[in-house]
């Protein structure tokens, strides 16, 4: 772990995470997904986590990252069945607070609360008031049994965090594809973007609704996908200010990322480039 952090430009609060497969363990999470992404859209960028002394970084070169101390490591499984994805979660890392994140991080231009398993403490979007906020809540939005197996769960605080954000990015399946509660968080936030797999996306923007559609792609891993669109969101928003543009940048990074495994995904320098300039024509 550094001792002295370099100024940043996006800084990613959530959980790294040990993701089991039948390889064995690989690194995944939102802090995962989400720094490489804005590393590739060349930003410095910065993790504050939590995360087992024992897991190789190596993935994630060229990234700073503050390590809240932890026994182990957030630790997921997902097993994909016709009717949908079972999830299922081992350990939990340590909480992450408003004291964890270094001084020098405290005024980055674009914060990325994403937390995995309510391990971000919600009243940090308040504590960045000169930052762009860019929120993926799913893990406030989930909760597990005794027998390790996620939930869905109620977000008490769903109005209050929207509220203060500048922007958050879903899933229908984070919410089980409740239009009711779409329909809620839409209406405590003036950009919210649910995503919808292959169909693309839909955004809500002061009260008005556009869909955007993904070009044609061969799904080979849809991992990460999310995030790598969250990224490419809420970046190509702080710098343009305009939403639809966003999107439509988003929605190709995130269609052309389930054409590999895992953290392969991840766009390169070239795709960005690529898509930058069809997004623009």
């Amino acid at each position: 772990m550094l001792n002295y952090y370099q100024p940043i430009d996006y800084l990613v609060i959530g959980h790294i995470t040990q993701d089991m497969t039948i390889q064995g363990p690989i690194l995944g999470g939102t802090a995962s997904y989400a720094s490489l992404t804005a590393k590739a859209l060349g930003l410095r960028v910065g993790i504050v986590t939590s995360i087992a002394p024992d897991v190789s970084l190596a993935r994630l070169d060229g990234i700073q990252i503050h390590s809240v101390a932890s026994e182990f490591s957030s630790t997921f499984e997902n097993i994909y069945t016709p009717q949908g994805r079972i999830q299922y979660i081992y350990h939990v890392a340590s909480n992450l607070d408003f004291s964890m994140i270094p001084d020098g991080w405290r005024d980055t231009p674009i914060i990325h609360l994403g937390p995995v398993a309510q391990e971000v403490e919600p009243n940090l979007v308040r504590r960045f008031p000169n930052s762009f906020v860019g929120l993926t809540p799913q893990g406030w939005l989930r909760t597990w049994d005794k027998q390790n197996k996620i939930h869905p769960c109620e977000w008490p605080e769903a109005s209050f965090v929207l509220g203060n954000a500048s922007a958050a990015v879903l899933s229908m399946e984070d919410v089980q594809g409740d239009e009711s509660r779409i329909e809620e968080m839409a209406s405590s936030i003036r950009i919210l973007v649910v995503t919808e797999g292959a169909s693309g996306c839909r955004l809500f923007w002061n009260g008005d609704l556009r869909r955007f559609r993904p070009p044609m792609k061969t799904e080979v891993d849809p991992i990460g996908a999310g995030d790598i669109f969250a990224t490419a969101f809420f970046a190509r928003l702080h710098t343009t200010r305009d939403p639809w543009e966003a999107a439509r940048f988003a929605t190709y990074l995130a269609a052309n990322s389930v054409t590999r495994h895992g953290l392969e995904g991840v766009p390169t320098a070239q795709e960005v480039e690529q898509y930058s300039i069809e997004v623009i024509n």
